[in-house]
């Protein structure tokens, strides 16, 4: 199979919305218009000029960068395609002049980015945001100033 690998390449909403979709992602029409502009650049992986894979790079402006949204649609996984689009991305950021590619994802992803992406663990922090009151606030109200 012929995979054209793209930095940064042309890319419509409704293709990534799909995309996702089609793993049982979430997705809502206009997600992608909205985050584009706020990434360092994005792969896309085309089969036949179908989206087959897609992975966003987030960054600091600086020395981190974020590799987020990977995937790949569900007839063409563990073919390497995901593996490829990792590789990609990381090579984007280095030359970008990052210095760290980070990555979060499900205890079932693990032997995909440890094993197969060679990314290493590491002690990290999560808040989930959802529900909850955001830093600073109690119950949802802002703090005063005593």
């Amino acid at each position: 199979m012929n995979i054209d690998y793209q930095w940064r390449g042309v890319l419509a909403d409704d293709e990534v919305v799909e995309l996702t979709l089609s793993h049982g992602g979430d997705a809502e029409a206009g997600w992608w218009d909205r985050v584009r502009r706020h990434s360092l650049g994005w792969i896309t992986a085309r089969s036949g000029g179908a989206l087959i894979g897609f992975a966003n790079i987030a960054w600091d402006g600086a020395d981190h960068a974020f590799l987020l949204d990977p995937k790949v649609r569900p007839d063409h996984q563990h073919t390497g395609i995901g593996t490829e689009l990792v590789r990609r991305a990381a090579g984007a950021a280095r030359q970008a002049g990052c210095t760290w590619l980070h990555v979060d994802f499900e205890e079932h992803l693990r032997p995909f980015y440890l094993e197969s992406c060679g990314f290493r663990p590491t002690a990290a922090g999560l808040l989930d945001l959802r529900d909850r009151p955001r830093p600073g606030e109690l119950d949802g109200r802002p703090k005063t100033q005593a």
